[in-house]
């Protein structure tokens, strides 16, 4: 009885915007750890402590255990988007010809989908550049591969540099409306501090923006060799 009621909670609307929504917050506190290893390369010193920092990050057996629940997380969190934007469009199967968004609406919250895609598809770009090479070397002869020279090569093609630039504008938009609905979702709102929570989104949002974009940018620019 308790399985059953559990299983209904979580299939139903609110179960899965729910799920959305802790999902959202576990991925978030990721971008934090993934962000903050990723600034250490802003000390400019060739790349010595950004090194430390990802050889902790991919030698530490609580981190690597984290990477398994990280990987269900986002699988968990692309599904139950998908399934929401599913019952959305079943619940209005004839489209209008003149959509009247309400005033606030945004163009990225009704573009969350999109967004999500856009991130998704840089997932396995990004992946494929350097987690999943360094993990499988590892794998095969308990070494990492050098990430600082990789990132270096990688990021002076204008093509990839271009690549991440728009996984990070389409993570920015994505990020802008899913912190502050996170709450909303999981019913922590209340009017004395809604307006702390997205003024909080905003900045977070900014700051994971520029540092993901920045780094790219840099390496190309030459400001960091």
């Amino acid at each position: 009885m308790a399985m059953n009621w559990f299983i209904s909670t979580l299939t139903s609307s609110i179960g899965k915007k729910m799920t959305m929504a802790l999902t959202g917050l576990f991925l978030i506190s990721f971008l934090v750890v993934h962000a903050g290893v990723n600034a250490l390369i802003f000390y400019n010193d060739g790349g010595d402590t950004f090194t430390k920092g990802a050889h902790f990050m991919a030698t530490n057996p609580i981190i690597r255990t984290i990477e398994v629940v990280l990987v269900v997380g986002i699988l968990w969190h692309i599904v139950q988007g998908l399934l929401l934007w599913r019952a959305n469009r079943a619940a209005r199967p004839i489209r209008y010809a003149v959509v009247s968004h309400p005033p606030q609406s945004t163009w990225y919250s009704r573009s969350m989908t999109l967004l999500g895609t856009l991130i998704l598809l840089f997932l396995v770009v990004h992946t494929s550049n350097f987690w999943i090479p360094n993990r499988t070397h590892q794998f095969l002869y308990g070494e990492e591969l050098p990430l600082y020279e990789m990132m270096l090569e990688k990021f002076s093609n204008p093509i990839e540099v271009a690549i991440y630039l728009l996984g990070a504008f389409s993570l920015y938009w994505h990020l802008l409306h899913g912190f502050s609905s996170a709450f909303t979702s999981l019913g922590l709102t209340h009017k004395k501090y809604t307006g702390l929570v997205r003024f909080a989104g905003r900045i977070f949002s900014l700051v994971i923006f520029l540092t993901f974009a920045m780094m790219p940018l840099s390496i190309f620019l030459g400001w960091i060799r």
